[in-house]
């Protein structure tokens, strides 16, 4: 089938770092392919402003397959974009009409401060992580098979719906508290169900809480909006799992 194209105006938030103040820019781009992603479709207004002589629009993007999580856009007023179970990369210009205006904003979060216009630091993430989100294995001598403890398929199931999440930080943008909760519960839950993570459960849970809330995320009120626009479909359930573990260690602690 012959690809169509249309013509569209954008609406992209141009900020030069985190601490001027930003502004919405109009841009008009024409003869846009809806076979084209919408990254493509970024890349094409970059040409046209350096052609222009203009500075191009600064963007977050690896591996344009919807698994590294950067392409953190705020399209339309829904984080990634309308369509459900999507990251920006894997959103197409077929979702949008000819003559259709475009709003594109970085993600709003005090713990992801705007480095260049639609670009965000998302290294609060990383330090949760580190703070307790792996495993620590003794690699001395011969090391047992994973294969060889037993896992309760169910357990199994839920520890890998819970692996994938690839931290976007989604949740964050769309909730009206710029709460961690999911990503912080997925990682919890990650281990929890697993034996390997049996040992430093409690640790994991109270180190990387405490990580959450030093990085100046807010607090969950189960609004669920951030399990609606998870591009990977993270359950709530975490965040449940991730309290009775908190609840759990915090009671055994005193």
């Amino acid at each position: 089938m012959a690809s169509k194209f249309i013509n569209i105006s954008l609406k992209v938030w141009r900020q030069k770092n985190a601490n001027a103040k930003g502004a919405i820019e109009t841009y008009k781009l024409d003869h846009v392919s809806t076979d084209s992603s919408f990254l493509e479709m970024m890349d094409q207004l970059n040409e046209q402003l350096i052609n222009e002589r203009k500075e191009p629009i600064a963007f977050d993007h690896d591996c344009r397959e919807g698994i590294c999580g950067s392409c953190s856009m705020y399209i339309n007023g829904r984080a990634h974009g309308p369509e459900t179970g999507t990251t920006t990369c894997q959103l197409h210009m077929r979702s949008f009409k000819d003559g259709d205006t475009v709003y594109v904003e970085p993600w709003r979060a005090k713990a992801f401060p705007v480095i260049k216009d639609l670009v965000v630091d998302r290294s609060a993430f990383d330090r949760i992580q580190q703070a307790g989100g792996f495993v620590s294995v003794n690699t001395s001598g011969r090391t047992m098979d994973a294969n060889a403890i037993p896992i309760p398929k169910d357990d199994a199931d839920k520890a890998f719906e819970a692996a994938a999440c690839i931290g976007c930080g989604a949740c964050v943008a769309t909730c009206k508290n710029s709460s961690a909760m999911l990503f912080v519960g997925a990682k919890v839950s990650q281990y929890a169900l697993l034996p390997q993570g049996k040992v430093e459960a409690k640790d994991r849970v109270l180190n990387m809480v405490r990580q959450m809330d030093e990085e100046g995320f807010g607090n969950c009120t189960n609004t669920g909006a951030c399990e609606v626009e998870c591009p990977k479909g993270i359950s709530l359930e975490n965040i449940a799992r991730m309290n009775r573990e908190f609840l759990k260690a915090a009671l055994s602690a005193e």
